[in-house]
């Protein structure tokens, strides 16, 4: 016989402090604004969260996958969850009874209907990006390992490379880190992402968590033949806002000197990942530190092209900065055979020359494109901070329309069969 629903009771949808690596996929994902975070913690809203499961797929940790059964009036509240650096145990049948719960009852969603949407015009759906990124790899993309070392349980790994790979100075200074693992297991693809610990305490005392960062390698690794990844770290010195911020992480990795030892979790990510299929084809958008997976999935390219194995996907790069000093690896993109890859730059602050932005350079590149979504063997990867994400899809959908496509039926596609990924941070 089914139980009846106990609107009393919910089953409180909650984020494993000890394994989340605060990537933001979550929140970025829930389509009801249920999920928020602080410098410390993500969590989920009791009295927001709907049950509708769109946050589980996407998390690369599985921390995202907790939820404990708790009378409605004992939810725990977004202040408790910014405190957690564990999960509560779950409440015991005793506990239960002794708030009044029914030991048949079966609990109810946290929220028993969805938040309104975002006002929109009449008749009109609010645009949504992340709801075109798949969540499944490509078919034809290798096994990924994930979460193979734990934040409880970190690699040790040497630093045996560090330098700065753009023109420009200290305040936009980015750097191309290498990292190796000697004997120590550590598997990564294209695509896919590690954690760093940063050494020392909070505020409050408590150790710091891990940052994420993409794996600017190929699979081989950074040398080919040795168990080594590398990384494309920005040195944060503003936040958003222009503010002066250090970022403690991204200065802790960008100040490490070859011989030094990082603690390292991970590795992350199993739908991120390029298609191994050699006749595919591989359209790459991204802007600043976007660029590491980008660079991971080229490089790979240029090997299996070496070696002969390379049999003529077509491989288009967008990439954009504010100027080119800032664009990490510019030389080395130059020295690329242009029959190898498509290069497009974009620009915003180049004195005396218009803003430029990679959704630009989409438009222009539109007949080319549209040739490549009518393409089933054609793939599409978006790389870089949250701010690009709308203005790239929906240049997509415009060259999609451009060329008599229905972007909505092409979309549909492309994120069933894990064609259009979206990484925004």
């Amino acid at each position: 016989m089914d139980m009846a629903v106990n609107e009393a009771v919910i089953q409180q949808h909650l984020i494993d402090p000890e394994i989340c690596i605060r990537c933001n996929t979550c929140e970025a994902t829930c389509p009801i604004g249920a999920i928020t975070h602080d410098d410390r913690n993500y969590v989920v809203k009791a009295d927001v969260c709907n049950g509708c499961m769109a946050c589980i797929s996407p998390c690369p940790t599985g921390s995202i996958d907790n939820w404990r059964t708790m009378p409605r009036a004992r939810a725990y509240s977004i202040e408790e969850q910014l405190t957690w650096d564990e999960l509560p145990a779950e409440l015991t049948p005793e506990q239960l009874a002794e708030a009044g719960v029914p030991a048949d009852a079966e609990a109810a969603p946290a929220a028993a209907a969805p938040a309104p949407a975002a006002e929109a015009e009449p008749g009109t759906v609010p645009f949504n990006s992340a709801s075109y990124g798949a969540t499944r790899p490509p078919w034809s993309a290798a096994h990924a390992y994930t979460n193979l070392h734990a934040p409880k349980s970190p690699v040790t790994a040497t630093v045996t490379g560090n330098f700065n790979c753009t023109e420009a100075g200290f305040d936009s200074e980015t750097h191309h880190v290498v990292l190796d693992f000697g004997a120590m297991p550590f598997p990564v693809l294209e695509g896919q992402s590690i954690g760093i610990i940063p050494p020392g305490t909070d505020a409050l005392g408590r150790a710091h968590q891990p940052r994420q960062y993409s794996v600017a390698s190929a699979r081989n690794g950074e040398r080919p033949g040795y168990n080594n990844v590398s990384l494309t770290v920005k040195r944060v010195t503003e936040d958003h806002q222009g503010q002066p911020v250090r970022g403690i992480c991204s200065n802790y990795v960008c100040d490490l000197k070859v011989g030094d030892t990082v603690q390292v979790v991970g590795p992350f990510g199993s739908s991120f990942l390029m298609p191994n299929h050699p006749k595919s084809h591989i359209v790459m958008i991204c802007t600043g530190t976007g660029s590491a997976p980008m660079r991971a999935m080229t490089e790979w390219r240029r090997r299996l092209r070496k070696s002969g194995k390379f049999e003529g996907g077509k491989l288009m790069l967008f990439f954009g900065a504010r100027t080119q000093q800032e664009l990490p690896y510019f030389g080395p993109l130059q020295s690329l055979p242009k029959d190898f890859i498509d290069i497009n730059l974009a620009f915003s602050r180049t004195p005396g020359q218009p803003k430029t932005y990679v959704q630009d350079r989409l438009r222009e590149r539109a007949a080319d494109l549209v040739a490549l979504l009518k393409d089933g063997a054609s793939h599409f990867y978006v790389c870089g901070l949250k701010s690009m994400e709308e203005g790239v899809v929906m240049a997509l959908r415009d060259v999609a329309h451009e060329g008599g496509l229905d972007w909505e039926a092409v979309a549909a596609q492309l994120k069933r069969e894990g064609r259009l990924h979206l990484e925004t941070y």
